[in-house]
């Protein structure tokens, strides 16, 4: 029997606007494995939160629409099926963690209604069991006094009792896999900590999967078992988490990691900065989308590389490793000078 439990394959996720057709996920290959948690890393604008959307389907249409790809949910592909289908699929089997607690919390209803909606809709209970069970999930995700908290507003909360709000609604109904979108944002050092070993102890009770959305290095290598580096709306390094802090090979995941600051850094030591900006979804570089940021970038990288494996579960999408592919257009650029 399988352990994967979702598989992405070449998803692309384009928004046709009136500038242009902007490619926000131009095909990103993973998979999560049941009871594990996937790292999707990258800077901002890559396409990390496009691609949790595209998984649940919550892509504004229009302008955006999933022109290609496929999503299977346990040998099931989401994109064949209807939109009440994936009604019934979102909250249940699979939740999602938005960014900002106070933007996805409704402030004109408590926090238990909210939570309440998510349950009876799912699991058909009446409102005086719904209500016992939000209780419980506030109590489980670590907020006091759960039977006074339940009828307060979001604006009554801290940010992170909001957050914590948000993490019991997409547990409530116990989903298989839980998306978090950057649920860290916006908190202090301390209240991510917190909500960081919150998760982790949720995904271990309740044996759910996790995609954890972060552009911090540090989360990632505290809570992930497999990540997936993501750069211009594709994925360009796919490992095991300690492959990818000990062998990275993207130069884009090498330059990640080499500008994170290390307690054994000297006063001296200047942290390495990444050269140029993500580039515009309108304006994308022709072939890797890396290449005008890379000091290895060479005139090859003006071709598309493919996501190919070059070690047992290490896909890596560069030139670098194509020997092949290196040898044959060194020959060609020597016959046509």
């Amino acid at each position: 029997m399988s352990d994967i439990l979702l598989e992405v394959k070449n998803l692309k996720t384009y928004f046709y606007t009136e500038e242009g057709v902007v490619r926000a996920v131009d095909g990103i290959d993973f998979v999560i494995r049941k009871g594990e948690t996937l790292g999707m890393i990258g800077e901002s604008g890559c396409g990390k939160s496009v691609t949790a959307l595209s998984i649940m389907q919550l892509v504004a249409s229009p302008p955006g629409k999933i022109i290609e790809g496929e999503i299977w949910l346990e040998g099931e592909n989401l994109l064949k099926k209807s939109l009440s289908e994936i009604r019934k699929i979102r909250g249940n089997d699979i939740s999602m963690i938005f960014q900002e607690p106070m933007t996805s919390l409704n402030p004109v209803y408590t926090i238990g209604n909210q939570i309440m909606e998510t349950i009876i809709l799912h699991q058909k209970l009446d409102k005086g069991k719904a209500r016992k069970k939000a209780i419980e999930m506030l109590r489980l995700v670590g907020i006091s006094s759960p039977e006074k908290r339940i009828d307060e507003y979001p604006h009554q909360l801290s940010g992170g009792m909001r957050q914590r709000a948000m993490i019991a609604m997409a547990l409530s109904c116990r989903p298989k896999l839980l998306i978090a979108d950057e649920p860290t944002t916006a908190l202090d050092v301390t209240i991510q900590a917190q909500i960081l070993e919150l998760i982790k102890k949720l995904r271990e009770e309740i044996g759910m999967a996790v995609m954890m959305i972060t552009h911090n290095l540090g989360v990632i290598a505290e809570v992930a078992d497999d990540v997936v580096v993501v750069y211009a709306g594709k994925a360009v390094e796919y490992a095991d988490v300690k492959t990818i802090f000990k062998d990275p090979k993207h130069p884009y995941t090498q330059a990640l990691y080499n500008s994170i600051p290390r307690l054994t850094d000297t006063q001296k030591r200047r942290l390495e900065v990444i050269s140029g900006m993500v580039p515009d979804p309108l304006e994308l570089p022709p072939g890797c989308g890396f290449h005008p940021r890379c000091k290895f970038a060479k005139s090859l990288c003006k071709e598309k590389p493919k996501l190919e494996e070059i070690s047992d579960n290490h896909k890596v999408r560069c030139f670098m490793y194509n020997k092949e592919k290196s040898k044959n257009f060194e020959l060609k650029e020597k016959l046509t000078t």
